[in-house]
């Protein structure tokens, strides 16, 4: 952490003298500029959207995932740690790229760019939110619920 509170300030220092910014890529007084910023703008909406939507699905398989890890039958349970252990220790990246390009070559299924994201994310945070419920919903002792 020092390292990067001693290093930012000499890389704007640096970037600063040399002239290195590059505004005019975002100037929206050139073509050039306006476009780029439409683009930009357009991709944090996409972001923003695709993130949403992977959150709402991830809460909700999440749920149904964390409810079996809470089952008295060690089958289910087994499938709750199974999912949860193998999905959470899988990178995003490595996720995204299985669902873009592995899943069309294993199932047929073709998902477009944003849907493919969407169930990449989705997937990923579904372990994570089926931990914090199971963890959640444990931790309440039998006499309150």
């Amino acid at each position: 952490m020092k390292r990067v509170i001693v290093l930012l300030p000499l890389l704007l220092i640096l970037s600063g003298c040399s002239g290195n910014w590059g505004w005019y890529v975002v100037d929206p007084t050139t073509t050039n500029g306006a476009n780029n910023l439409r683009f930009m703008a357009t991709g944090a909406y996409n972001t923003i959207l695709m993130s949403l939507t992977a959150i709402i699905i991830s809460v909700i398989v999440g749920l149904l995932v964390a409810l079996p890890g809470l089952s008295e039958k060690k089958a289910w349970r087994a499938f709750n740690r199974t999912y949860v252990e193998i999905v959470r220790a899988v990178p995003i990246l490595v996720l995204i790229l299985w669902v873009y390009y592995g899943l069309p070559q294993l199932s047929g299924i073709t998902l477009n760019v944003f849907w493919a994201g969407v169930f990449a994310l989705a997937l990923s945070d579904s372990a994570f939110q089926a931990e914090i419920f199971r963890a959640g919903i444990q931790s309440i002792s039998k006499g309150q619920y």
